[in-house]
């Protein structure tokens, strides 16, 4: 990893540990917010990345409609669901339920 794609995932990393609890927001909202709006997959790879800080709360940031496309990569296959549920977050087949709802835009808080 270079040190400029370090020094991002750290911005990745400052931002997602603001999402609410019980809020979720997408990888497209977080890069767009660093001012990398085309950058949202490098987003995903940095939330992947996290799997071993306990203080990025990755379970939270999910793809732009609000499918669990991150889930692959957390341990067992409903972990990130059933982090998601633990707060509140209602889901069904793989997506939030209420979306635009539980939705923390970090441009706007």
């Amino acid at each position: 990893m270079t040190k400029t794609s370090e020094n991002f995932f750290e911005k990745v990393y400052e931002v997602a540990r603001q999402i609410p609890y019980g809020r979720v927001t997408s990888y497209g909202a977080i890069a767009k917010y660093l001012g990398a709006a085309r950058s949202a997959r490098m987003v995903g790879w940095a939330m992947n990345a996290s799997s071993n800080d306990d203080t990025v709360p990755a379970h939270r940031v999910v793809n732009r409609i609000g499918v669990l496309t991150g889930k692959h990569h957390f341990q067992g296959t409903s972990l990130m669901q059933q982090l998601l549920e633990s707060e509140g977050v209602e889901i069904k087949e793989h997506k939030i339920v209420n979306f635009e709802t539980i939705f923390w835009d970090p441009a706007k808080q």
